[in-house]
């Protein structure tokens, strides 16, 4: 159970902080559909950037010494380096839905398109193959184990500690914060409260003196960084530390996510744990003991591994067959704001 728990956080925080970047973006009243595009790109600043750290040797007393602050630090500083790449990365959405006008589906989907090219074309000049590695278990560097908090190996911590505190990553958890303190910001303070407006009644925000384009800008930058920080915590905690131009469709499952979680923070975290509960189950299912007796129940059943893999996204379809018409999205979103109509 411990490991099911600990697996279904691996894949729900990525698509829980990824949804609220797409919650951003629509509430402003741009659809941003290049989430999957983002998230390939921070995927690879933030691997590239540890790449660099390591390369400089900046934190090759750290890894000897095992100075655990030391690379919660480096991952702190990459999860800000990869923040600043996809807000970068998402100025050319907010670019071309705000000042030129153009539709923002087709703007998403160029860009979904641009970064695995991109990225890949990159990854290929920068270290002459398809994927972009770090040298050594870069994944574990970042890990969180009670050894760490300066428990001996065989000390048991009980359920709770064994599930939260050992063999855990820390960006899981400075996800879940920072998606807390967002969605704070989002519904009970005054930027969020002119943004949403934007979303829903642009003009009437307007004449309330509130700059429509700023706010949008504002909205698709926020989503951007997010987005960045979501591709960066997918590929360390699930790809290992490296980046090869995909993340496994993460990017459309956080807008399923944010539609069946109706763009309301709490229904995006229930509706992220489902999906990655369903994730885990399609990555881990051989390794699966739920009731710790070495019984490995799904494995056992007579099932092509290949329905555990389609099981995520087989979800995905039924439930927003059954959700999407009670969805109630932002009435603004993807209409350009023109400022003479009324």
């Amino acid at each position: 159970m411990t490991f099911l728990i600990q697996q279904t956080l691996i894949y729900a925080v990525p698509l829980m902080i990824v949804a609220l970047a797409g919650v951003f973006a629509e509430r402003s009243g741009i659809i941003n559909l290049a989430l999957e595009g983002i998230m390939i790109f921070g995927a690879f600043i933030g691997v590239l950037f540890v790449q660099i750290m390591q390369q400089s040797g900046a934190f090759d007393g750290a890894k000897s010494d095992g100075n655990w602050l030391a690379l919660q630090g480096l991952m702190l500083l990459t999860m800000l380096v990869t923040a600043a790449a996809g807000a970068l990365f998402s100025l050319l959405l907010s670019f071309a839905s705000v000042n030129l006008r153009a539709d923002q589906t087709i703007g998403g989907t160029a860009l979904n398109l641009l970064a695995p090219a991109l990225v890949l074309f990159l990854i290929r000049i920068i270290a002459n193959q398809n994927t972009l590695y770090i040298d050594g278990d870069a994944a574990s560097w970042f890990m969180l184990r009670k050894s760490d908090l300066g428990f001996s190996r065989n000390t048991d911590l009980g359920f709770l500690g064994e599930t939260f505190l050992h063999r855990v990553y820390p960006a899981t958890y400075v996800c879940i914060l920072l998606f807390v303190v967002l969605s704070i910001i989002l519904y009970k303070t005054k930027f969020g409260l002119r943004l949403r407006s934007c979303g829903e009644n642009p003009q009437a925000a307007d004449s309330l003196g509130i700059n429509v384009y700023k706010m949008r800008y504002a909205g698709t930058s926020i989503s951007g960084a997010l987005a960045g920080i979501g591709g960066f915590v997918y590929a360390l905690t699930t790809a290992n530390c490296s980046s090869n131009g995909d993340v496994a469709g993460f990017g459309f499952l956080a807008l399923a996510v944010m539609i069946f979680g109706n763009w309301k923070p709490l229904n995006i975290a229930g509706a992220a744990l489902l999906f990655g509960l369903f994730k885990c189950v399609a990555a881990s299912y051989t390794s699966i003991d739920l009731n710790g007796d070495g019984v490995y129940l799904l494995a056992s059943i007579p099932i092509s591994p290949h329905f555990y893999r389609m099981l995520p996204y087989l979800i995905t379809l039924i439930v927003l067959a059954f959700t999407s018409k009670k969805s109630r999205a932002p009435k603004a979103e993807g209409i350009p704001y023109d400022k003479g109509q009324r």
